[in-house]
Order: structure tokens, then C-alpha cells, then sequence
């Protein structure tokens, strides 16, 4: 059995957005599923890591196409290089005339993303590609969400040929946190929500990776109780296999791994760690930010007095990032308050938990994030304006630190179904079952 994967994200690609189709490639084979990966050569992305390519087993059969880019267009209009317009997160800092046009353009223009310029494209490869017979099933993964289109303008020769579409939702469509910030018309929204009803509606598998953002797709899609199906994300064992870094010794360092944009900024976090130092309760405490830190995190910092304390690395390979992890003595997870926040089951919380460090996140207590640390011992949620509940856990695990004994995360014998292999078997099963 041939699988189309059909997904804008991939190596040379790096970042959170690559890590699913790259893993569901690696492990399919030994679902006896064969991946075909439909992708973009020179996308747009928001970062590069070229070492994930090693995790692309030989043989494998990669199709690249090419696309149109408005991001130098965008970039020309804002006033930024074309690395900055491409960058992902907040769309919120439009503090000039050109930015707003260009968050215009794209919220109005580029329906339903500033990628579909590949879609004729993939659609042109996918047909040529799947014309050849041997391929039972094709699966688009979004975001970005254009790559849905694919699946749809391909209707009538998946029908003639039998082949089985699956919809692969990394993230919300119109319920992504950053949706109500875009500027749309009431057309332009009217015509994104009825994209993705399509969508919905059209593929024979719609799968998603929280319960409550399984829901959401339900509600939006008009389709039925339990009709989306669940498939977390995951972490692969064989990142961690290799990593022997011991928690950091001459300081008791707090990390986040991973972009921290302006929504995301833990304000009761730094708040709590102020509040201890003043009490002279941390004097050994770091924290250490890797990846990109929006300005608004770097002002809370400062207003805080925390500067002092920081360590910043920058984008790192993905195998350097998970060394910082191990290294930490707590990681911090910070979810943005927004629609439907409480579904939020990043990449990132896994790769913790599989670090085996332990997690302080910030967000909706109660929320899908709380009961995965919960449920693997991995670590605690509290509110994100409870500074003191984020002190108290700050305090318990310093003092554990200072006294030679830092406290451990999540088991590994509590995540054996959060891996990586462990989905993609999850993913060959509806291959097969589709094509029964």
C-alpha cells in the first residue's frame, strides 16, 4: 500500500511544523506502507535544519515543485527582508502603514494562507503522480491549511482511481490563535469558513491531534460526535537516544525551548521569579531562552529586572535543542490565551516529557496540556496569572536542585504510545481500513 503524503513542511524545513510528516515518513515501512512525499522545493520556510533529512529512510520517493512566492512581494511592502515576512507566530505588530497593508493582503488575498501559491503546483504533481495507479491513499497535512486544497481539487480522480483522502490537521484553520487578530472582510471570512467545511466534509478521514480541537473541527465541519479521529503529537525515542546531558550543575536554570512570541509571554511566570529573588529565596536561578524571543517578552523581562538573568541562544539545530532540554532543571511551556486554548498539545510538550524533565506550564487549567502532564507525571499547569502557584513550583524544584537531588519529569515507561512510531502505525491503520 502507496501513501501520498502531501505536505508544504518538510526537510530542508526545520521547526515544530515539519516534525509529523517527517516522523510519519520514517516509521510507515514498518506498517508495511509505502510514503510517497508530495512537497515545495525552496519553500518559504521559517527555518532551516538540515539534519532532519537524515530521518528520510533511503529510497523513500520525494516529489518537489515548485511555487509562487509572495513573501518578497510582502516583505517589499512592509518594509522587512523576506526572512522576517515569512516568520510564523502573532500577527499582531502592524505598527506601520506597510504592515498593515501586507497583513491585509494576506488575510484577504492569499485565501486561505500566503502559501496556496503552490497549489497548482502540487495539484499538476499529484495528478501525474497518482495517474500511475499504484498509490491507495494520499494524506494532506496543514498547516499550511492550503495544502487541504490539494485533496479537494483532486475529487474526481481520487473517486475513479478509489483513493482514500485523509485530512491531517496539525493546528486549527479558522480557529488558529492568531485568526481574530487578521484583518479579513466579512467575504473573505466567508469564504475561508466555507474552504474548510469543504474540506471537512469532502475527506473520508479527518484527523487532529487534541480531543477538544477534535471537536472544534466537528463543530465547524457540521459533521458528527467522534466523527474526527485523535492522533497526538509525539516525540521520536531515537532523538533522545544519544543525548547524555547531565542537568546543569553551577546554576538552576528554568529553559524554554522554542520560539516565544509576544502571547506567549508567561508574564506570572517572571512575575513569581521576581517575587523570589526579592525574597532572596533563588540566588542561583537562570533562565534560558532558546530560539526567537519576541520584543514584548524582552520588555516584560526588563520590567521585571530579569534581563540580568538571562541566557539566550538562538534558533538551534532540532538535536541541539533537545541537549538544552536535558540540560534544564525546568522547562517551561507557556500557552497563548486564545480561542479554543485549551486543544493546545504542542510538538514541544512531548519533547519535553520525553526529555524526562520536568514541565511548569502556564495556561488553561483543566485543559487538554494539564491532563497530559497529569496523566505522565511530567509536571504541573497552573493559571497563567497565578504567580504564586508558579513560585511554589519554581521554589520546590530549587530547592530539590540545590540539594543535589533535582526532581525527575515524566517516566519514560508513562509515554510508550506518545511516540512517534507508535502514530505512524496509528496513521497506517486508517491507510488500511480505508482501503478495505
Amino acid at each position: 500500500m502507496k501513501l501520498l503524503l502531501v505536505t508544504y513542511y518538510f526537510p530542508p524545513s526545520g521547526g515544530a511544523g515539519v516534525q509529523r510528516t517527517l516522523k510519519y515518513t520514517k516509521y510507515l515501512r514498518e506498517y508495511g506502507v509505502e510514503p510517497i512525499v508530495l512537497t515545495v522545493e525552496a519553500g518559504a520556510y521559517p527555518s532551516l535544519d538540515p539534519t532532519l533529512e537524515t530521518d528520510v529512510p533511503p529510497g523513500v520517493e520525494v516529489i518537489r515543485t515548485k511555487a509562487l512566492d509572495p513573501f518578497g512581494l510582502y516583505g517589499a511592502i512592509t518594509g522587512t527582508s523576506r526572512k522576517e515576512a515569512v516568520a510564523v507566530g502573532s500577527v499582531a505588530d502592524t505598527d506601520s502603514w506597510g504592515k498593515k497593508l501586507g497583513l491585509w493582503a494576506r488575510a484577504n488575498v492569499f485565501l486561505p494562507d500566503a502559501r496556496v501559491g503552490w497549489v497548482p503546483f502540487a495539484v499538476r504533481a499529484a495528478r501525474e503522480r497518482l495517474a500511475r495507479g499504484d498509490v491507495g491513499a494520499m494524506l494532506t497535512s496543514g498547516p499550511p491549511h492550503s495544502a487541504h486544497l490539494v485533496g479537494l481539487r483532486l475529487r474526481r480522480q481520487r473517486q475513479a482511481l478509489g483513493i482514500q483522502w485523509i485530512a491531517d490537521f496539525r493546528d486549527p484553520w479558522t480557529g488558529i490563535t492568531f485568526y481574530d487578530e487578521l484583518p479579513m472582510t466579512p467575504l473573505a471570512r466567508r469564504l475561508d469558513h466555507a474552504l474548510e467545511r469543504r474540506v471537512l466534509r469532502e475527506a473520508d478521514r479527518v484527523i487532529t491531534v487534541s480531543p477538544t480541537w477534535g471537536r472544534d473541527l466537528e463543530e465547524q465541519g457540521g459533521l458528527g460526535s467522534d466523527s474526527v479521529e485523535i492522533i497526538q503529537n509525539g516525540f521520536d525515542p531515537a532523538d533522545f537516544a544519544d543525548v547524555d546531558e547531565p542537568v546543569r550543575t553551577d546554576a538552576f536554570e528554568i529553559a524554554h525551548v522554542g520560539s516565544l512570541y509576544g502571547p506567549r509571554n508567561p508574564e506570572g511566570l517572571w512575575r513569581a521569579i521576581a517575587d523570589l529573588r526579592a525574597r532572596g529565596e533563588v540566588p542561583k536561578l537562570r533562565v534560558r531562552l532558546v530560539g526567537r524571543v519576541d520584543g514584548v517578552v524582552e520588555a516584560s523581562l526588563a520590567a521585571h529586572g530579569l534581563t540580568e538573568i538571562v541566557d539566550r541562544t538562538p534558533v538551534v539545530p532540532h538535536d541541539e535543542a533537545v541537549r538544552a532540554m536535558a540540560r534544564a532543571g525546568l522547562l517551561v511551556l507557556s500557552i497563548e490565551p486564545v480561542r479554543k486554548d485549551e486543544g493546545i498539545l504542542t510538538g514541544k510538550l512531548y519533547e519535553y516529557l520525553a526529555s524526562t524533565r520536568p514541565v511548569l506550564a502556564l495556561g488553561p487549567v483543566g485543559a487538554d496540556a494539564d491532563r497530559l502532564l497529569r496523566e505522565t507525571g511530567g509536571g504541573t499547569l497552573v493559571a497563567r496569572d497565578d504567580a504564586r502557584g508558579a513560585a511554589e513550583v519554581v521554589r520546590e524544584h530549587y530547592r530539590a536542585w540545590e540539594a543535589g537531588s533535582p526532581l525527575a519529569g515524566a517516566a519514560p515507561e508513562a509515554l510508550g504510545t506518545l511516540s512517534r512510531r507508535a502514530q505512524a502505525g496509528e496513521v497506517a491503520a486508517l491507510v488500511r481500513d480505508g482501503a478495505r
